[in-house]
C-alpha cells in the first residue's frame, strides 16, 4: 500500500480488515524510493497505489521497476485525473474517499486476475500498465491513445485510429480492424460506446458503433447507410442519421 498521507493509509487499511478479508497488508509505503525497495523485497501479489505523490509519483514508480509480476489498484484524490486513460487501459482506480462498494469490486476483479495468472490462464496481464503509460504519454491526442480489448485469455491491445467499427454480437462485441482479425470483446456495445463517444466513435445502428475517421461514403434511404474503408457496408438507423449528419460536420467540416 503506498501513499504519502498517512490517514489515506489507514482509512484504506480499515476498509479492506472490515470488506476484504482475503487480502492481507505486509507492507505500507510513503514514498516511491521506499516502495520501490519493499516490492523488490517482499513481492507483493497486489499494490494499491496512490498517484498524486509529492516528489515522484506513483506513475513515476511504474516506469522505474524493471518487471511489474503484480495486480495493482489506483488510488486517487483527482476525480477527472486521467480518467480516459485509466478506462481505455482497462486497469482499476479508485477514488479517495473510498467507496466500500467499488472496493470489494475492485478486489474481487484484481484476485480473480492474480489466480488466472498464476494457473495460466491469463497471460501479460502487464499489458494495461504498458497501454496506461502509453495513453498518459498521448493523452492529448485521442486518436494516439490505445484500447486494452479483455477477452476470455486477457486483453489485446490495439491502437485506436485503427479501429473500423464495431458489431454487437449478443452480450459480447466485434471489433474489425485496419490491419488484423477480427477480436471479440467480453463486453457490450454499449459499454464501448460509452467509453469512446469522445474519440469520433458514433453509434449509427442498434448493432453498429463506426470510427468516423474511416467514414468514405454516405448512401441515402430511409436511414442510409455509410461505406467505411475497408468496404464494408454498415446501416444506419433511422433515428441515428441526423445524429450522424451532424458529428460528420463536426469531423470533416463541411
Amino acid at each position: 500500500m503506498i501513499d504519502d498521507e498517512p490517514r489515506g493509509i489507514t482509512s484504506l487499511q480499515k476498509l479492506l480488515t472490515l470488506n476484504c478479508p482475503q487480502i492481507y497488508v505486509i507492507q505500507t509505503c510513503n514514498s516511491v524510493e521506499e516502495a520501490k525497495q519493499q516490492i523488490v523485497l517482499l513481492k507483493p501479489d497486489l499494490v494499491f497505489l496512490d498517484i498524486a505523490m509529492p516528489g515522484k509519483s506513483g506513475l513515476d514508480l511504474l516506469d522505474e521497476l524493471t518487471e511489474i509480476s503484480f495486480e495493482i489498484i489506483f488510488v486517487t484524490a483527482h476525480n477527472n485525473y486521467m480518467q480516459q486513460a485509466f478506462h481505455f487501459s482497462a486497469v482499476d482506480y479508485l477514488i479517495k474517499p473510498v467507496d466500500e462498494e467499488l472496493l470489494i469490486e475492485a478486489v474481487t476483479r484484481a484476485v480473480k486476475r492474480w489466480e488466472q495468472k498464476s494457473t495460466g490462464i491469463l497471460n501479460n496481464s502487464s499489458q494495461s500498465i504498458d497501454t496506461l503509460l502509453h495513453n498518459i504519454q498521448k493523452r492529448a491526442g485521442c486518436e494516439k491513445m490505445k484500447l486494452c480489448i479483455p477477452s476470455l485469455k486477457g486483453f489485446q491491445v490495439v491502437q485506436l485510429d485503427e479501429i473500423i467499427y464495431c458489431e454487437a454480437y449478443t452480450n459480447y462485441t466485434n471489433f474489425y480492424f485496419t490491419n488484423r482479425s477480427t477480436i471479440c470483446a467480453s463486453k457490450s456495445l454499449h459499454e464501448y460506446e460509452e467509453l469512446l463517444s469522445d474519440c469520433n466513435f458514433i453509434r449509427v445502428h442498434k448493432s453498429f458503433m463506426v470510427n468516423l475517421e474511416h467514414i468514405r461514403e454516405y448512401l441515402k434511404g430511409e436511414g442510409g447507410s455509410v461505406i467505411l474503408s475497408n468496404g464494408s457496408e454498415v446501416e444506419v438507423s433511422r433515428r441515428k442519421k441526423d445524429w450522424l449528419m451532424l458529428k460528420m460536420k463536426e469531423f470533416y467540416k463541411f
